[in-house]
């Protein structure tokens, strides 16, 4: 695992054995081995939570694709006349002073 035999196991168990005590070993290893289970708990939740996030990822893009298609399907392929500037009537009295409205 992490380059430790068996030799040393028992190096650790001795101390620990020697330092912690006997009555307080058995506590200490199985509340040691709870936290290993919760901890490996959590990195599997969080692995799993990462699959699905690509997951849809992967599942939203091809709606994207569509979603982008059916926007440029939509938008006016022609553009709207723009209808002349109306004359102004101040320009048409000037030109034509007679008439009247």
């Amino acid at each position: 695992m992490f380059g430790i035999g068996m030799p040393e196991m028992i190096l650790i168990l001795a101390v620990a054995l020697i330092v912690i005590g006997p009555k307080k070993l058995p506590g200490l290893a199985k509340s040691l081995g709870r936290a290993l289970g919760e901890f490996r708990k959590a990195t599997s939740d969080l692995k799993d939570s990462f699959d699905i996030d690509a997951d849809i990822k992967e599942i939203k893009e091809p709606f994207n694709d569509i979603t982008n298609n059916v926007k440029k399907a939509l938008e006016p392929s022609i553009e709207p006349e723009v209808a002349p500037p109306p004359e102004n009537d101040i320009e048409e009295n000037e030109k034509n002073p007679d008439r009247k409205d």
